[in-house]
């Protein structure tokens, strides 16, 4: 069957649609997505103000068309932290609902990382171990870890790319002064996870996820060979060599380095520097590129419950 699987995140509002089955692989067919950028609309107590609203209204439509153009037979629409946590969410949820004329479910913190373990288990395969998580998105840095496909440590902290760029690094370019608050407070945020991540073994793969992480890997990384296909790894070191960088120079001239796209050069800064840290506290020297993540494990649950006849994530 044919699957639509629509991602309304911090930054963009993203549909997938994939041929799919019960314990097949799935063949993606379309990628489509709206760059919205929610923290823009932000108002100073935290809601989404009447423009942001009306650019959600616009991307999901447009998805919508796009879902129905494509024939897909099952639209599982999802949101993450910047609905979630949005003062008015109720309200943008219903509208949400109404310009999709269907349900929208808004997953937590820990729903999105277990999720998105499921979907890089499922990549790397069973064989690879026990992994250890890192997803950045707009508003929200996710963790899990563990040798199945549950996670035994699953944990969510405000320290997305969006959300730290609004509120430490809103000049272009951004100081190095602003950096370091960045840095300090994302290490104050880190802590508690640090500590619940650092309670478990070892693991044998250190993965990271989301397109955040993939334009620094494509700007940083490396590739090598291994597990029967190509990765794209990522060190500390080459991180933390291109993060002065990054902060000097502005957002529009960001987007003419490799890997740095539009829509994510306004933001690249925050995530380097928030992901470099997590890096740091979790004694991490280099970590390998996941190409699926959250839309990928929404698609994989989904599957998985009909074959045990169940309906849905």
């Amino acid at each position: 069957m044919r699957l639509g699987i629509l991602d309304i995140g911090s930054n963009t509002v993203h549909l997938l649609a994939a041929d799919a089955r019960p314990g097949g692989r799935p063949l993606a067919t379309t990628s489509d997505r709206t760059v919205v950028r929610l923290m823009r609309y932000l108002t100073p107590d935290g809601a989404i103000t009447e423009e942001g609203v009306q650019a959600l209204e616009s991307a999901v439509s447009r998805a919508r068309e796009i879902a129905e153009t494509e024939r897909v037979e099952m639209l599982l629409a999802t949101a993450t932290s910047a609905v979630r946590e949005a003062l008015n969410g109720e309200e943008v949820i219903a509208r949400i609902e109404t310009a999709l004329g269907q349900p929208l479910q808004v997953l937590t913190g820990v729903e999105e990382a277990e999720l998105t373990f499921l979907a890089v288990r499922r990549w790397f395969g069973w064989d690879a171990g026990r992994i250890l998580l890192l997803d950045i998105g707009g508003g929200s840095f996710e963790f899990a870890a563990g040798g199945d496909e549950m996670p035994e440590v699953a944990a969510s902290v405000p320290l997305g790319a969006g959300r730290m760029t609004v509120q430490f690094l809103p000049e272009d370019p951004p100081g190095e002064d602003a950096v370091e608050h960045l840095r300090a407070h994302a290490a104050a945020v880190l802590a508690p996870v640090a500590e619940r991540l650092g309670a478990l073994p070892d693991p044998d793969h250190i993965v990271g996820s989301s397109k955040a992480i993939r334009s620094l890997a494509n700007l940083a990384g490396r590739e090598v060979s291994g597990l029967g296909f190509d990765r794209t790894v990522l060190s500390r070191s080459a991180l933390k060599s291109w993060i002065p960088r990054l902060a000097r120079i502005p957002a529009v001239a960001r987007q003419e380095l490799p890997g740095i796209t539009p829509d994510r050069t306004f933001q690249i800064v925050a995530a380097a520097v928030s992901l470099h840290t997590a890096m740091k506290m979790l004694d991490i020297d280099e970590l390998e590129v996941s190409p699926w993540a959250l839309r990928e494990g929404v698609l994989l649950r989904y599957t998985e419950s009909l074959s045990w006849g169940g309906t849905g994530i």
